[in-house]
């Protein structure tokens, strides 16, 4: 599909030019005495010697689930982590109280190779008719070792909306992309706003 004709698209940063590629090989090698630099490398977890991600799971990306985190509740958490998971989360919508206040989280983590410039947009349609995209830049990350398996990223606060109108079903089409344009997930699920939260 062409991009002008991908609802999903993300947004370009003018004047912003995605940085020349490098290896871990090249990050770790990079300017070895200097000191500066060798503790930004520790903190990427560049510099230890534990294996950079599953040798058997070619993905360099692998987003483990997505959920809701409302104030007093328990958080509402969507399994990514099989295609099976995927294929059903459109028929099993959940609901969300009208008016409510809560946060979108994702848990990943990343194989192989620093991931540059993660980004997770959204549309948001209501009987086949756009209501909102939003798109959430997560970040650049180094490969997840055995002290930090995975990443947890919370986007900012979201407001369910409210009144008669409002509440009804809703179906999302979501994606992960990086800057280098390589797509790690998209799937489609749904949710329902309603008078309260269900139990």
């Amino acid at each position: 599909m062409p991009e002008h004709d991908d609802e999903l698209a993300t947004s370009q940063t003018e004047g912003f030019k995605v940085g020349e590629k490098k290896t871990i090989e090249e990050y770790k090698n990079l300017d070895q005495n200097d000191e500066s630099l060798n503790r930004w490398k520790a903190s990427l977890g560049l510099n230890t010697g534990d294996p950079i991600g599953d040798p058997n799971d070619p993905r360099k990306c692998i987003i483990k689930s997505l959920a809701i985190e409302a104030p007093g509740r328990a958080d509402i958490t969507l399994d990514l982590t099989g295609a099976d998971a995927l294929e059903s989360l459109k028929d099993k919508p959940f609901t969300i109280k009208e008016g409510a206040k809560f946060y979108t989280k994702v848990e990943f983590a990343v194989n192989h190779d620093v991931l540059s410039g993660l980004k997770y947009v959204h549309v948001v349609k209501r009987k086949g008719i756009t209501v909102t995209k939003d798109e959430e830049m997560l970040g650049s990350y180094a490969p997840s070792t055995t002290d930090k398996p995975t990443y947890t990223k919370r986007f900012h606060e979201e407001e369910a909306p409210s009144g008669m109108l409002a509440r009804g079903s809703y179906s999302v089409r979501s994606r992960f992309i990086d800057d280098d344009k390589q797509v790690h997930l998209e799937f489609q699920w749904s949710f329902n706003i309603a008078k309260d939260w269900a139990n």
